[in-house]
């Protein structure tokens, strides 16, 4: 007579599944599409305004360290005037450059939200 053994380990199975799922093609949903394409409207206005507002930061203090450690009082705030000026348009440019990219991908959003029933 045979001896017959049968193990089954679910956690196994599951780590196995999802080793598998690593190497499959993967499709992306119309929802994982929609996600996307809403992050990529977004994207370039945060770069944007982010190095905007950094630089304008990095160039106010340089004006301040003009007018306060070396004595460069016009220069100085010649620099801290420039530095609050692309301080102050970070926002707008985000914004703008955001409504931009909206606008462009606006058909294929709307396309996937009718796909989706929205």
């Amino acid at each position: 007579m045979a001896d017959f053994t049968y193990t089954y380990s679910a956690p196994e199975q599951a780590e196995i599944r999802r080793i598998r799922e690593k190497y499959l093609p993967r499709e992306e949903s119309t929802l994982e599409k929609l996600r996307r394409l809403d992050a990529q409207a977004e994207r370039p206005g945060m770069v944007v305004s982010l190095s905007l507002g950094l630089v304008g930061t990095l160039v106010l203090g340089l004006g301040m360290s003009c007018c306060l450690v070396w004595s460069l009082f016009a220069p100085g705030v010649v620099l801290g005037i420039l530095g609050i000026a692309m301080v102050a348009a970070a926002y707008p440019a985000h914004r703008w450059i955001t409504k931009r990219q909206r606008q462009k991908i606006a058909p294929q959003i709307l396309a996937l939200t009718e796909e989706l029933g929205g």
